[in-house]
């Protein structure tokens, strides 16, 4: 019987005397999409979501002369990187004039034919607002100002610095403020889609954790989320809560060392598994952050991956896979994908990929300044590309880029056969065989692959000559 190969050269999976030998997968192409100006256009972007062909973001400043506290923009952009289009200039901010919102930092909110999404400051008292606009930019609305609170004890009613994104049940928006409440350490809330009914639904005590800067995730009634700072070890919480607000639940406490410390990062859920990351903490000879899982009822807490050692005396200096994992992460068959805000081989950041059992961490791309500085905020995903935005470089204002992904062929021995699979989110590709690999006549593969169980699936029969096999563009 001959042993069928997927040769590691050709989409990293290769079958040896029966055994699959899985690794994580380099990226494609790397490309700048577009280099921010300042002005009008922004600078620092924060983040993006994606509705068809067109990315939808905001920046964090504006850069404008004229103005005494830069205030930010939304914008639109196609996937290509053209047309790309200044929807919304937020104000200045002055002493005189908070104006309609400073420094949106945190991903929109798409709905049909409109935008949700909160800014870090301004409105009525200073303190940020929630707001709606279509995504052609028109019938901006501020949904709810955040009151006015305390200097020296910054405690309020209803939350200060909704720093985090929004996320949409029916017409129910929930969100997150990083500081206020009555105990000055942050609040969980809800308010209708007109701006009516705001309810705080949770009051952090510091006890529970303080700083939820990481936004929410929803999964039937129920959301999850992370405080970056507070517990009993102040290094932060995950958490649950029913929507309606009740049933807070504090389900891991974070000590610093070895399952990480500041987890302000948005987390993801997939099959009862939340999956996550830390700014800092990690193993005992690192403070570079760390990569997580743990179920959604708070047992199995793991560390999938620390980052390793970067900095001298507070210098970021070069390392190997990257430090300060800020943002979350998005998810692709069995590997997840994310960013690191520093290190990497120019100390810029990256982006890595590794297995959801936290194997074969991969760096995907070091940045070089040139094309981008400081990833800091979530990936997405469209088929096989990964979008996301840098807080600085390329021009000099931050740079939103795309990483062209190879799927990953596996290929498992099955009694007489052997199974081909890889995922359908990559679309364009033919499966391809070879019996020579010196000077190779590729062949499209029969029979057919079909689609089973969530993956493109080809079943061969193990029988004549040694076969290898490929993914073809």
């Amino acid at each position: 019987m001959k042993i069928h190969k997927g040769s590691a050269l050709l989409r990293n999976a290769t079958v040896i005397c029966g055994l699959l030998l899985a690794r994580a997968l380099p990226a494609q192409t790397f490309t700048t999409l577009h280099s921010f100006l300042g002005g009008t256009e922004g600078a620092g972007p924060s983040g993006l979501i994606l509705s068809s062909d067109i990315l939808f973001g905001t920046t964090t400043a504006n850069t404008s002369s004229n103005a005494s506290w830069d205030a930010g923009t939304i914008f639109s952009t196609s996937i290509d990187g053209s047309g790309f289009t200044n929807l919304h200039s937020f104000a200045a901010f002055t002493d005189n004039d908070p104006a309609d919102g400073t420094g949106p930092r945190a991903p929109l909110l798409l709905s049909g034919d409109t935008l949700y999404g909160t800014t870090l400051s301004g409105g009525s008292s200073s303190n940020g607002i929630v707001f709606s606009v279509s995504s052609h930019g028109t019938g901006f609305t501020i949904l709810h100002s955040f009151t006015a609170a305390g200097n020296l004890t910054p405690t309020n009613s209803d939350g200060i610095y909704p720093r985090s994104g929004l996320v949409l049940s029916g017409d129910t928006l929930f969100g997150t403020a990083e500081l206020g409440g009555g105990f000055g350490k942050g609040t969980i809330f809800s308010l209708k889609t007109d701006g009516s009914a705001f309810t705080v639904l949770h009051t952090f005590d510091n006890v529970d954790g303080n700083g939820p800067v990481g936004g929410l995730i929803l999964s039937d009634h129920t959301l999850f989320g992370a405080a970056g700072g507070g517990g009993p070890s102040g290094a932060g919480t995950i958490f649950s809560i029913n929507t309606n607000g009740t049933g807070f639940t504090n389900l891991h406490s974070f000590s610093g060392r070895p399952d990480g410390h500041s987890p302000n990062g948005r987390l993801i859920l997939s099959d009862g598994i939340l999956y996550g990351t830390t700014g800092a903490g990690g193993a005992s000879n690192s403070n570079s952050g760390t990569v997580f899982s743990i179920r959604n009822d708070g047992t199995g807490f793991t560390t999938l991956h620390s980052f390793t050692p970067n900095s001298n005396g507070g210098i970021t200096i070069a390392n190997v896979d990257g430090a300060w994992p800020f943002a979350g992460l998005v998810l692709c068959g069995d590997t997840l994908y994310g960013t690191a805000h520093a290190g990497g081989p120019s100390r810029s950041g990256t982006v890595f990929g590794l297995k959801t059992n936290g194997s074969d961490f991969t760096v995907l791309h070091g940045f070089t300044n040139s094309d981008g500085v400081g990833p800091n905020s979530d990936l997405i995903l469209l088929g096989s590309t990964l979008y996301g935005t840098t807080d600085g470089g390329g021009s000099g204002y931050g740079t939103i880029f795309a990483v062209s992904l190879a799927p990953e062929l596996t290929v498992t021995p099955s009694r007489s056969s052997v199974v081909l699979t890889w995922p359908t989110n990559f679309t364009g590709y033919a499966l391809q065989s070879t019996a020579n690999l010196i000077s190779p006549v590729w062949t499209t593969n029969f029979p057919t692959p079909v689609v089973f169980n969530g993956l493109v699936t080809v079943t061969n029969p193990i029988s004549g000559t040694q076969q290898f096999f490929r993914l073809s563009q």
